[in-house]
């Protein structure tokens, strides 16, 4: 996993800046990651959250605030900055794959995922849980455990969870780079229509109970 400097993210906000300032959308959606959706070795342009803004077109603004080895503890530290910044509708949490890889309490990242959900929703944002798995290699026990963590706070906190389903990906050829871990471009599609395939009918209903 690669963490990107301050000076690339403070960037990387600036630019977003700009965008922000030169188009009007009907509602933001603020995608908080790792490298999953930073588009770890392929071309931002090619990433699933740049295929999806292509979609969606002028409906909806994209803010991609995904930095590739972040964690959930990191993810907060930076969320409040964020929503104030953007003033997004929406926030994706994906994160926790980082958390699980490096085999942090499973507990602290269910905190800091709970965490990010009371930040978002003080912040007017609905937020939403992008769940995970780890590789079978990291035990039976903790990956259960870390894989359970997004269905129970989807249910406590009745926040919508987009199921994890990747696995084919792993055991197809040409979907993961050399490093066994990251999607290759060739995947991204794939990505971007599960993703798309959730969020759209959410979005359009919460539009709607929205709408005075």
């Amino acid at each position: 996993m690669r963490f990107f400097s301050t000076t690339a993210f403070i960037r990387r906000v600036c630019c977003l800046f700009i965008l922000l300032g030169a188009n009007t959308y009907g509602s933001t959606l603020l995608v908080l990651g790792d490298s999953l959706s930073a588009g770890y070795g392929v071309t931002q342009k090619n990433g699933w959250v740049a295929l999806l803004a292509d979609d969606w077109g002028d409906g909806h603004q994209i803010i991609n605030g995904s930095i590739s080895g972040d964690t959930t503890g990191g993810g907060l530290n930076r969320l409040p900055l964020l929503l104030e910044t953007f003033r997004p509708n929406y926030v994706l949490l994906e994160l926790g794959g980082n958390d699980g890889l490096r085999g942090q309490p499973v507990n602290l990242m269910k905190r800091n995922l709970l965490a990010m959900i009371e930040l978002c929703r003080q912040a007017g944002a609905e937020p939403i849980l992008f769940g995970m798995r780890l590789p079978p290699n990291y035990g039976r026990r903790y990956s259960d455990a870390f894989a359970a963590v997004y269905p129970l706070l989807s249910e406590q906190k009745q926040v919508l969870l987009i199921p994890f389903q990747l696995e084919q990906l792993a055991i197809t050829e040409g979907m993961i780079q050399e490093d066994g871990l990251h999607p290759t471009a060739l995947a991204q599609p794939i990505i971007k229509e599960v993703i798309k395939a959730a969020l759209e009918p959410f979005m359009i209903n919460q539009a709607l109970i929205m709408k005075p």
